[in-house]
């Protein structure tokens, strides 16, 4: 009787291991399925959505952050009160100074991995600005000196040609006239944190960025250990090429 319950007893714990077993599997394989977006300087939020009518169709939970582009500190804040309001873990996504963002923000536990598209990936300690100097600036962009209240535009006359090359003359006009401009004291705030060293991580390369040196960013994406997918467009990326940006933040959803 007792060899009948051994055997029973080892039956119901191999059970158990190997139901756990798959459950873990499950588990590691199940992708990520709220998405977070931040928009860098110079735009806001709805300049994504392109990349949010792919990913929503494809039944992802999609939130975007509204920065207010007013110091780091105050954009990881926005960015934080999205990502803590979030059912479940997050893929956090960043556009330009966007990166400067999620690289901070990024170490809130719900956090799963990274994306960074046409965007700043800097250390622990680093400024942004840090970055913008690495590389001789392109001669068809420029930013304004700071105004009396301490924010910076990119240039007006540079637009089209320095930031949204790959969009059509109308839509270029449209996102001047309505650029939101950034604090530019804001780009000399180191950053506190570095989530990247810790978080998967996945860099964006426009290969015809003229604000942001795509040398630049694969020099930083490198450092990082980043997946890097080039796609041949400006630095707005995400709105000339929104399949190919929301294929890459696809990946790292099912990357977990």
């Amino acid at each position: 009787m007792s060899r009948i319950f051994n055997a029973f007893k080892t039956l119901v714990m191999t059970s158990a291991v190997a139901v756990a077993g798959i459950s873990a599997t499950y588990a590691q394989r199940t992708p990520v399925k709220n998405i977070v977006l931040v928009h860098g300087a110079f735009a806001d939020g709805s300049g994504w959505k392109p990349v949010y009518d792919i990913l929503t169709r494809k039944g992802y939970h999609v939130s975007i952050v509204q920065n207010p582009l007013t110091s780091l500190k105050d954009d990881v804040n926005a960015t934080n009160s999205v990502i803590n309001a979030q059912d479940g873990q997050v893929v956090l996504v960043g556009h330009s100074w966007g990166g400067t963002v999620i690289t901070e923000a990024g170490v809130n536990p719900k956090v799963a991995s990274l994306v960074y598209v046409a965007a700043f990936m800097p250390d622990r300690g680093e400024s942004t600005g840090k970055w913008v100097a690495a590389a001789p600036p392109a001669p068809e962009a420029g930013f304004t000196n700071p105004d009396a209240f301490g924010y910076v535009y990119f240039d007006h006359e540079k637009f089209h040609g320095g930031f949204a090359a790959d969009l059509s003359k109308e839509q270029s006009a449209f996102m001047n006239a309505s650029q939101v401009p950034i604090v530019g004291k804001s780009f000399e705030e180191p950053v506190q944190e570095a989530a990247w060293k810790t978080k998967p991580s996945f860099g964006i390369v426009a290969t015809e960025d003229k604000a942001l040196n795509p040398a630049t960013e694969r020099a930083m994406y490198k450092r990082a250990n980043a997946k890097i997918t080039e796609i041949k467009a400006s630095h707005v990326v995400f709105i000339s090429q929104p399949e190919a940006v929301a294929r890459v933040i696809i990946e790292a959803a099912r990357s977990k």
